[in-house]
């Protein structure tokens, strides 16, 4: 496979959703760091209590079509991805991760803060390792029908440093009926601070539309 495809396409800086998602993204950055007055907090809360009252009183129409990069290959419109918890930049919860396929090889970039911190000055294993089973997931897709995870491994070589330009490149290392293998290494610079083995098991379509109706009638 050769192409290039770019997951972090532009947003409208005027969008609402868009700037909305930037601002509780900052609101996040600064409760890890802040050291303001109370004065400061009582304020900020009130605000963030009146965001929320103002949505909650909406509608609220989610249709699932998707939130995780294995599934691109799915869906014809990528925006699905908006949300995704590791990429979408409508998901303040996401750093976001910049995906993009340079031929044979996923390339993730990403930088994160302060929310993010494990170790000193260091990002938390865990969301290194949801990074890694994001880029493998997109991965394995390359490789034929995507599928789900069925066993991740992570090294970590060196502390990962917050506030850094970091880059996630992965690959297929073989196909084995369903069983997808593939690798991945997380690099600071020069520096390989961590890397990673998944195995992806890939599943028929229809697992995909149960798993939707599921989620549509919870009770049912």
């Amino acid at each position: 496979m050769s192409f290039s495809f770019q997951f972090d396409r532009p947003q409208d800086p005027a969008d609402a959703r868009f700037r909305l998602a930037t601002a509780a993204r900052r609101v996040i950055a600064e409760l890890t760091s802040s050291s303001a007055s109370s004065e400061a907090f009582e304020e900020a809360r009130d605000l963030v209590e009146r965001a929320a009252d103002v949505l909650a009183a909406r509608e609220h129409d989610r249709k699932y079509q998707g939130a995780e990069a294995s599934l691109v290959e799915r869906v014809a419109d990528p925006s699905f991805l908006d949300f995704s918890p590791l990429i979408g930049p409508l998901n303040p919860l996401a750093p976001p991760v910049h995906l993009v396929i340079e031929d044979d090889t996923v390339v993730g970039t990403v930088v994160f803060g302060d929310a993010y911190e494990g170790a000193p000055g260091c990002v938390h294993g865990g969301f290194i390792a949801a990074a890694f089973d994001e880029v493998l997931g997109m991965t394995q897709s390359l490789a034929g029908p995507p599928g789900m995870t069925g066993r991740l491994e992570v090294s970590y070589r060196s502390p990962t440093p917050l506030h850094r330009p970091l880059r996630f490149v992965g690959r297929v290392d073989r196909v084995d009926g369903r069983k997808l293998h593939t690798s991945a290494t997380l690099h600071h610079g020069d520096t390989l601070c961590a890397e990673s083995f998944g195995l992806f098991i890939s599943v028929k379509p229809e697992m995909f539309e149960r798993l939707r109706q599921t989620r549509a009638n919870p009770a049912g």
